[in-house]
């Protein structure tokens, strides 16, 4: 058998942005019902390690509802059972998962209801290309009650975990930031669950 000399090995597979084309859905980010008076809205922007936007990430979130419970309620996936055609989530039932992939300037939102103060968090898993595997982290919304367990998770870092109030008009007290910084200086504390 000959020797193989200079190869180089085959480079490894990415996990997107081949995935935009089938994922998202429509409505994707409304994981609270349609129109509840509690519901809050989390944004931000995802971030490459130069500080540019990643125009085609995707981002999952699943949280407990505000009682605590994970039982979420069916609605991501509803077709119509006559023509097959997707009609969206119901607008009622709070599923407590939501997906939705960045625009062109890498910014991405969700309207959601508050989690409850013993999982006062989004779970998140991102998306992006150039990554080998998904990146998990969580969202944390201030005031209520899991800056400790920041400290807890990633020491003084825990504060890139940590989705903060804003304020805009229209929104009260209900918009909260949070930006996904891949790489870099203001990287974002992401978990291993191996």
């Amino acid at each position: 058998m000959p020797e193989q000399v200079g190869l180089d090995p085959t480079p490894s597979q990415t996990v997107g942005p081949f995935y935009g084309y089938a994922l998202p859905f429509p409505g994707g980010g409304e994981i609270a019902p349609t129109g509840h008076p509690g519901a809050i809205t989390i944004h931000g922007y995802v971030y490459d390690g130069h500080g540019e936007p990643v125009p085609d990430a995707l981002l999952e979130f699943w949280q407990a509802a505000p009682d605590g419970s994970l039982a979420g309620a069916a609605g991501s996936w509803r077709r119509d059972a006559a023509s097959g055609g997707f009609l969206g989530r119901d607008g009622i039932g709070f599923t407590g998962f939501g997906r939705v992939a960045t625009g062109a300037d890498g910014h991405w939102s969700v309207r959601t209801l508050p989690p409850p103060p013993a999982a006062p968090y989004l779970a998140v898993c991102l998306f992006a290309r150039g990554l080998s595997r998904h990146l998990f982290t969580r969202a944390y919304v201030e005031g209520l009650g899991g800056e400790g367990e920041l400290k807890g998770l990633a020491g003084e870092r825990g504060e890139t975990m940590l989705a903060r109030r804003e304020s805009r008009e229209g929104f009260g007290e209900g918009l909260f930031r949070f930006d996904f910084h891949l790489q870099g200086e203001k990287e974002t504390v992401f978990l291993d669950f191996g």
